[in-house]
């Protein structure tokens, strides 16, 4: 007889008919997953599966990996060049030559008019990282606006200028590896679960081998605070109070390394002074940790012969994310820990290519992170593609959450948006409405002609999706991946590699610059800017990225296997070698709950879903599990104001409200409330936004609203059935 296990049928896997498996790299979030994807005798994708041989993820997939390849056909696909008159007019069909010719006339004309930086361009994070490339290169040398930014400013721009600030240059200084090492993982505002669930994994590996402390800082109990040794429920917005009372502690008890810090950074007095004021008894009642906790915490981390701090978008999304990561690297540097196998100051990315286009877009600068702002940086670059070097602006121009003002103000006129959609990513989306309808001309180039954005387009372009096309990706721990093509793009949509060389086509100024047609050509183009440079790429090529399942930078001419770490010698990229310990005084400056708006808003990802919902919104096996808005609720607050366990409540903001169906939950306190920000029905109608003074990122993370029960219950389930149907 056959008893309990043995007596279950066992798992079928599915014959999906697959001939043929392509080689692919994951375009969903920056872990880097090496994947195949499986076609048909018809040529069709019907599978995917993770590439045990890939050191990243080692053949383990999250749920929006394996059901990636149904984003080749999933509804909203755009498949034909699309033109209007004005936004409110209905679109009409057209080829790829008239709407090229129409955007280009536009640009020039509004450039005419009004000057170069009338016309502004907003990337992605998510097309490859040779049309980052040729992007900057179109945006810099021909088209020549100096209002070009990516929405990576949405996510990772506190994580670059912390870098900056630290170290004097961006680029994550570790690596996954450093899991294997470390003795001590401190976590601020992640959820790696939910967030990054094979990089969680690889986590859970390393602690399988052996035991060490993980703490999370988190404001709700997510399922990484659930797993951890401690958890501190921060106040929201308070973390560089708690980072500098940590670091108070650790000088105060003498557990620093004085050689480490004398002998590779600078500031240290005036850091010193400013922690001072940071004693843990004045920073608990600011931050809501108890003096005890933030004690042993500090002595935990400092103890630890190797320790590693990670972070997202608890840290970047707020009004001093800037500060926050320099406090992270600030702890990191006063205890040794950089450059080392478990010794990291690691900030996990948000985008598939957040890096690709931090490294080569030349948003913020020029490519292979060089700036406006140095003379030589301008003559090499402009050297290299053959054009007069005072074409270029002499300083970075807006970032994109300062282009959405101006063209509030009338300064811009025209705007492309390229893989990305403002009208739900960004802030006080009331607002972002409003400013769009205003534009002169407005192109929208995506994947999904019914992304919210297209709503006020003028031109849409139908570009192919992740591995219609062929390039890399650069992942968090800075991993080169190679996409291969897997099928060509659907309908008559085109790679953005494509439509972004036939734009260059269409200026006087593009015809001095040579524009690769083939992403391997542009591949050979970053590989020369790069040699001898911090993120080398000399020494990689498509067959070794293949073979390998991905190389990190640096990979130097010859070298077969990349560098796994920077600052290994202790030698940083300011001119002296040195970091810089930063003396950062907590400002409170957060919208924060009061009489009228009582609660906290915090928001967040879900592991179901990808940002706004464009893709895994229509991918069924994904969005049955995370269909509505739902916000989670305290029980003993949803009570007194008569909310019920799967009801629909009205949050309210001084900025906008929303509907959501309620989860009640202890995962949250009783002043605060959590919800998903993937929906444009909800959150970022709420948000604040207020922006970060050196990321210019906004603080998506932070908010006060008030909530009540809905009345008429039957219309607002009706509401969210609609919203479910789209």
């Amino acid at each position: 007889m056959l008893f309990g296990r043995n007596q279950k049928n066992p798992i079928k896997i599915a014959d999906k008919g697959v001939v043929d498996w392509k080689y692919t790299t994951c375009g969903y979030c920056s872990t880097g997953c090496s994947i195949e994807v499986g076609l048909d005798d018809k040529g069709n994708a019907v599978a995917t599966r993770g590439v045990a041989s890939a050191d990243v993820n080692r053949g383990k997939l999250c749920l929006k990996g394996i059901f990636e390849h149904e984003l080749f056909n999933i509804p909203g696909r755009g498949d034909k060049p699309l033109m209007r008159e004005n936004y409110y007019d209905a679109f009409e069909q057209t080829n790829w030559d008239t709407a090229l010719d129409k955007v280009a006339d536009e640009i020039k004309r509004i450039q005419s008019e009004h000057g170069r930086d009338a016309f502004a361009i907003v990337s992605t994070g998510q097309i490859m990282t040779e049309e980052f490339y040729t992007l900057g290169k179109l945006a810099r040398g021909v088209i020549g606006t100096n209002n070009y930014d990516g929405n990576t400013t949405l996510c990772m721009a506190s994580a670059v200028s912390g870098y900056k600030r630290s170290f004097g240059s961006d680029g994550p200084p570790g690596c996954y590896d450093d899991f294997e090492h470390t003795e001590c993982l401190l976590a601020f505002g992640s959820n790696l679960p939910e967030q990054h669930p094979i990089i969680y994994w690889r986590l859970k590996q390393a602690l399988e081998k052996r035991k060490f402390p993980v703490i999370v800082v988190d404001p709700r109990v997510t399922m990484f605070a659930q797993m951890a040794d401690i958890h501190l429920p921060i106040t929201p917005g308070t973390d560089l109070a708690l980072l500098n009372s940590l670091a108070y502690v650790i000088l105060d008890e003498g557990l620093e390394d004085p050689e480490y810090i004398k002998a590779h950074t600078n500031g240290y007095d005036e850091f010193r002074e400013t922690v001072q004021h940071y004693d843990p008894v004045s920073a608990s009642k600011i931050c809501g940790i108890d003096e005890d906790t933030i004690r042993l915490v500090a002595r935990t981390y400092a103890k630890a012969g190797k320790a590693m701090s990670i972070w997202t978008m608890g840290i970047n999304q707020s009004t001093h994310g800037s500060d926050g990561v320099c406090a992270i690297n600030n702890l990191n540097l006063i205890t040794g820990n950089i450059g080392k196998p478990g010794g990291t100051s690691l900030s996990i990315t948000g985008q598939c290519n957040a890096m690709g286009t931090r490294e080569w877009s030349s948003c913020s600068g020029l490519p292979g992170y060089r700036a406006l702002e140095k003379e030589q940086d301008r003559e090499d670059i402009a050297k290299f593609w053959g054009i007069d070097p005072e074409f270029f602006p002499k300083k970075r121009g807006l970032f994109q959450t300062d282009i959405f003002p101006a063209i509030e103000t009338g300064q811009i006129k025209g705007l492309w948006i390229i893989a990305t959609n403002p009208m739900t990513s960004m802030s006080n989306t009331p607002r972002i409405r409003k400013i769009l309808e205003k534009l002169d001309f407005l192109v929208v180039q995506d994947a999904y002609q019914d992304c919210e954005s297209n709503q006020y387009a003028n031109v849409y372009f139908p570009a192919g999706v992740w591995a219609e096309k062929e390039g890399c990706f650069t992942n968090t721990e800075r991993r080169v991946n190679l996409i291969r093509n897997v099928i060509k793009p659907y309908g008559d949509s085109k790679p953005d590699l494509w439509i972004f060389n036939q734009m260059a086509k269409r200026f006087e100024q593009g015809k001095k610059i040579t524009f690769p047609e083939t992403a391997e050509g542009v591949f050979d183009e970053l590989r020369q800017l790069s040699k001898g440079r911090m993120l080398d790429y000399s020494g990689m090529s498509y067959e070794k990225l293949e073979t390998q399942k991905g190389l990190q930078w640096p990979c130097t001419e010859g070298d077969e296997t990349g560098s796994p770490r920077l600052y290994t010698d202790g030698k940083f990229q300011y001119p002296d070698g040195k970091a810089k310990l930063l003396a950062l005084p907590f400002i409170d400056n957060n919208e924060v709950p009061d009489d009228e708006y009582p609660f906290w808003m915090n928001s967040g990802r879900v592991v179901e879903h990808f940002h706004t919902r464009t893709r895994t919104g229509k991918v069924g096996n994904i969005n049955k599990f995370s269909p509505t808005p739902y916000m989670e609720m305290n029980p003993d607050s949803a009570k007194e104001l008569g909310i019920v366990h799967g009801g629909y409540a009205r949050l309210t903001s001084r900025r906008g409200d929303g509907v959501v169906m309620v989860q009640l939950t202890q995962r949250v306190p009783p002043n605060m409330v959590f919800i998903p920000f993937h929906f444009h029905e909800c959150a970022n109608r709420l948000s604040l936004g207020l922006l970060d003074p050196h990321s210019r990122q906004p603080a998506f993370k932070q908010c006060a609203v008030k909530i009540e029960a809905v009345i008429d219950q039957q219309a607002a389930a009706i509401r969210n059935k609609e919203a479910r149907a789209y």
